[in-house]
Order: C-alpha cells, then structure tokens, then sequence
C-alpha cells in the first residue's frame, strides 16, 4: 500500500512540475550585454533576423515567440531578469529596434503589456 501511495504521489508531482525553458543561459550577464551598445545590438539584431546569432543568442530567440505569447510563463526567474533588463535597455539605448521587436514578436499588440508586467518585477 505505500509503494501505492508513494508511486501516485511521484506521479502527481511530475504531472504538476513547472515546464521551463534551457537554463543553459541563465547566468547571462544581462547587465553587461546592455552596457555594451555592440552586444546589445548584436542579440537584438539576431531576434530581428537582420544578423547572424551567436550560441546565446540564438538561444534565447528559439522561445521568444512563445514567451511573448504566454507572457514568460515558462521562464525562470532568470530568464524574466534577462528579459526585463534586456527590453528596458532596448527600449532606451535603441528604441527603433525596440519597436521593431514588438512588431515582429507581437504584430497586433494583444500581447506585450502582459508581458512587460510578468518580467516587470525582476
């Protein structure tokens, strides 16, 4: 009867677990990236597909749709860090391809406020 109990509770656990992104990156130093105007207009540069992706980059671009469709909801709080620093320094330091990113990623704009408020905090 435990080997039950203890098996359901397993499987009840991995059903509920929280689905995440790669934590590969995760250790981004976001606020050198947007520090350094170069590198900041490289990743943008790669999420518009206007230049080549470097490994991390390219990382992070293959869950941007998703993440601005479901408001980060599958990001860690790394990741919404990451992204809040890098939209905040987009938005700021390079606001044309601020604009363009919110057009590529969210074209009717139903989407990007909720975003901005899930990341807002971190």
């Amino acid at each position: 009867m435990k080997y039950i109990y203890v098996l359901c509770l397993v499987v009840l656990a991995s059903v509920y677990a929280k689905e995440t992104y790669t934590t590969e990156n995760d250790d981004l130093d976001i606020e050198a990236l947007v520090k350094n105007l170069s590198a900041l207009r490289e990743f943008a540069g790669c999420f518009l597909d206007t230049v080549e992706c470097n490994p991390v980059a390219g990382d992070f671009k293959k869950d941007i749709a998703e993440a601005v469709a479901q408001s980060c909801e599958k990001c860690t709080d790394s990741q919404k860090h990451i992204f809040n620093r890098f939209l905040e320094g987009l938005k700021e330091k390079l606001p044309t391809e601020y604009e363009a990113f919110k057009k590529k990623y969210d074209a009717d704009g139903k989407h990007f406020p909720a975003l901005e408020a899930a990341v807002a905090n971190f």
